[in-house]
């Protein structure tokens, strides 16, 4: 039986009535409403501030993949080839210079020196050194411009991410995600500004928990929190409509729910009135607008070859990437896909080749997919993740295994598309890994330089919470890193 024919038969003639006078209050609302000013819903979900952009931006969207544990830049992207000679070497105070290690080090009695196991080769016209174990991204060198000299100032994996994310170590702070997604607004009526992907990894490796933080809008309104889809199975829990009620239905009573709201919201002020209509409204386009974005059986077999075998696997990386290029090409703002499992402090070479062979295709593919669509030219993609490694290793260091503890001091990332000159290597590290010797790019350099692709003056961003003027960079000095602007 039809569970609302079930439910209309056991309603007493109490139940009716009193359903019946709420009904007929909705269809009254419905005509008063424009007479009692209820605001009109908006032509656009998520518009921009008035003034921005600030100038002319190089990239209309972000694609955000973050490598969650610290991958090791001795082993992907900083090459050291003097290091091979002093193996097992203890680390020279000369270079440590007494600065901090984690309580996982803390107390050994020597610190190893471990180089790579891993070959590198240089590739593109300019021939950056990237390792063995990332041949499909060296495919890409040219595209892409990597920066060796990435600082923070956390050491650990939890405030390290809110650092990244936020700018601050701080919980309680708006990612960058939500900070695009309250400054520029979305294209997309039918998708959220900012949404967030955790694809699965392999269950060999350790992964460190991740936190809602790192795409919270913290003090800036609700609905510019991250919308987390889920890897596998429905991609939003509860979005579909129970049984017996029909979409016609679900939009009578959304629209008779947002007149109550729109009065609610003029009469009180609360902006978060105006969030919880905004996102109703969202949920109900999201019902049709999610089951389309993650059928990919429309995609050609060419794009399909692109991502691999995995593409296919729900939850993977690859598919991921390219649910990511779907979201963007639909007008979403911001996409950040949150991979799990860098954290090698034993058994590196093992582990850490299993996470790139479970990434490099995807991130060679959505760069050349973007490419081949003429989308690359105003999508900015970062790679990164939370800080590097130490090169000394933790625990037993042998020929053919070694661990490294997490190094806040210098580590690699990448940066393609929108505005980002191809083919560039900026910054140096010295012949440890250990310490910048080069320009030097703090993670507030690193947001600044995004808002500025975005077409944002860090500066001048900014939101009034706790008496004081709210920033993604902080009030510490950030620089736009112009050398690798095109």
């Amino acid at each position: 039986m039809n569970p609302a024919h079930a439910y209309l038969n056991q309603l007493t003639r109490r139940q009716f009535f009193n359903g019946a006078g709420l009904a007929m209050g909705g269809v009254a609302l419905n005509y008063l409403a424009p007479r009692l000013g209820a605001a009109a819903p908006a032509a656009r979900l998520f518009p921009p501030l008035g003034g921005f952009p600030h100038f002319a931006p190089t990239a209309k969207r972000i694609i955000y993949l973050h490598m969650n544990g610290g991958p090791s830049q001795l082993d992907t992207f900083d090459y050291k080839p003097a290091l091979q000679p002093r193996f097992q070497e203890d680390l020279p105070e000369s270079i440590r210079q007494g600065q901090r290690i984690t309580t996982m080090t803390s107390g050994q009695t020597k610190f190893p020196v471990a180089p790579t196991l891993f070959k590198f080769a240089q590739h593109g016209q300019n021939g950056a050194w990237v390792s063995e174990l990332l041949p499909w991204t060296a495919k890409i060198v040219d595209d892409i411009a990597i920066v060796r000299s990435v600082h923070t100032n956390a050491i650990n994996h939890d405030p390290a991410c809110t650092f990244l994310m936020t700018g601050s170590e701080i919980p309680g702070k708006a990612s960058l995600g939500s900070w695009l997604s309250y400054g520029l607004g979305s294209e997309s009526n039918n998708l959220p500004a900012f949404v967030v992907l955790t694809p699965k990894f392999s269950p060999k490796v350790a992964a460190q928990a991740l936190f809602t933080r790192m795409w919270s809008s913290g003090f800036l309104p609700s609905t510019h929190n991250g919308v987390a889809l889920r890897a596998q199975g429905d991609p939003v829990l509860f979005l579909d409509n129970p049984a017996g009620v029909d979409a016609t239905a679900r939009r009578a009573m959304l629209d008779t729910l947002g007149e109550f709201n729109h009065l609610a919201a003029k009469r009180h002020g609360d902006p978060e009135t105006l969030t919880r209509i905004a996102q109703y409204e969202m949920a109900f386009r999201m019902q049709t607008s999610v089951p389309e974005l993650t059928d990919i059986s429309a995609e050609t077999p060419a794009t399909l070859d692109l991502y691999g075998p995995a593409v296919k696997e729900p939850g993977s990386f690859a598919a991921s990437c390219l649910l990511a290029r779907r979201l963007v090409e639909r007008g979403v703002r911001v996409v950040q896909i949150n991979h799990r499992g860098w954290d090698q402090h034993g058994t590196l070479p093992e582990h850490l080749k299993i996470q790139c062979l479970d990434t490099d295709r995807g991130c060679y593919a959505l760069i050349a997919d973007l490419k081949q669509r003429d989308m690359l030219k105003d999508t900015l993609v970062v790679w990164a993740g939370e800080f590097g490694r130490t090169v000394y290793s933790q625990g037993t260091l042998t020929r053919t295994n070694y661990g490294r503890d997490h190094h806040p001091r210098c580590f690699s990332v990448w940066l393609a598309g929108g505005g980002v000159k191809g083919g560039v290597v900026h910054g140096e590290t010295d012949d440890f890994s250990y310490n910048i010797v080069r320009d030097p790019v703090s993670l507030f350099d690193l947001n600044a330089t995004l808002l500025h692709c975005m077409g944002i003056d860090h500066a001048k961003f900014s939101f009034k919470s706790q008496g004081l003027d709210q920033r993604l960079t902080g009030v510490e000095p950030a620089h736009v890193v112009r050398e690798i602007l095109s």
